[in-house]
């Protein structure tokens, strides 16, 4: 089963999508992680390369070419990254969007990446905003449209042990057979 946990900064994505693979016994594969080694091999932040990513477009279609040809030759697999429901298309099982209030992530960022909270929430919202102008100029997606996705959850109401057996029961519970149908991604063209 492919399975793909998305969300803004700070929900908890790559926390949960850590705890379920190893759960399941599944490779976890993290975008976050590949567009922190781009910005590594240019010398920059990530910050930085979200910045230069609003005047070249290749970054971002490299890291998303890189999820959606992953999400087409494994199985077994947790797909973790902003916009990784999208980008595994059709190849995608099951569905998952983290999200908590702004102010609980910008304080989380804050503390694993040693920082202000100020800075912390300035920062990630102003890279929220540049993904989000940038996801829907390249592939018409709306980031807030949460239609695609099988489960819905606000990480802030539980502990993150919680978040993941919440996570595990559902993905447990799904069953294909049962399954009415996929919400399918339509209008997205890969051109990468």
């Amino acid at each position: 089963m492919l399975i793909t946990i998305s969300g803004p900064a700070g929900s908890g994505k790559s926390t949960v999508a850590a705890g379920l693979s190893e759960r399941l016994g599944y490779e976890h594969v993290s975008g976050g992680d590949i567009f922190r080694e781009l910005a590594d091999e240019r010398g920059l932040t990530p910050l930085e390369l979200n910045k230069l990513a609003e005047s070249d477009d290749a970054i971002d279609r490299d890291l998303d070419r890189r999820q959606r040809e992953l999400a087409a030759e494994r199985d077994e697999l947790v797909l973790e990254s902003r916009l990784a429901g999208w980008m595994a298309g059709e190849y995608a099982d099951f569905r998952i969007w983290l999200d908590a209030p702004l102010d609980i992530r910008s304080k989380r960022i804050a503390d694993r990446e040693d920082k202000p909270i100020g800075t912390a929430r300035e920062e990630t919202v102003e890279r929220a905003d540049s993904e989000a102008l940038r996801y829907d100029e390249y592939y018409g997606i709306d980031i807030d449209s949460l239609e695609i996705y099988d489960l819905s959850l606000n990480t802030a109401r539980f502990s993150p042990g919680s978040v993941l057996d919440v996570v595990i029961m559902a993905v447990e519970a799904y069953d294909p057979g049962d399954d009415e149908g996929k919400t399918p991604i339509d209008g997205i063209e890969y051109d990468f």
